[in-house]
């Protein structure tokens, strides 16, 4: 489990630096699957992708991002953050979100986002 808790951390950090498209390359597996609430899940690495680059792109101003708490159990990793950002689309959002990762050979294969719309 220590090996899961380097590599959230790292992912964490990375985010937190603002290169979040870093993360998405390095941790995620081809065929990871990703969903938002009860939404539709989004499936494989390339779809995924186009999808948070669409996010990224319409961010206006960026002000936080941060992982308030962190669990590591076998093969599942759990995140608390707290977001502040503008979006084009969206306004002004600060928020919390629990980001739950499966993991698989070293890969997030499959991760889901809570958070209150």
């Amino acid at each position: 489990m220590s090996d899961l808790l380097e590599k959230i951390a790292d992912l964490n950090d990375l985010v937190v630096q603002g290169q979040a498209m870093d993360a998405f390359e390095k941790y995620y597996d081809d065929n990871v699957v990703m969903q938002e609430n009860e939404f539709t899940p989004t499936i494989g690495k390339i779809a995924n992708r186009k999808r948070e680059e669409a996010f990224f792109n319409n961010i206006t101003e960026f002000r936080a991002a941060v992982p308030l708490k962190v669990s590591v159990g076998r093969n599942i990793t759990m995140v608390e953050w707290q977001y502040d950002y503008t979006h084009k689309e969206w306004g002004t959002r600060n928020y919390s979100q629990i980001s739950v990762q499966e993991w698989k050979d070293g890969k997030i294969i499959s991760e889901k986002f809570y958070y209150s719309n």
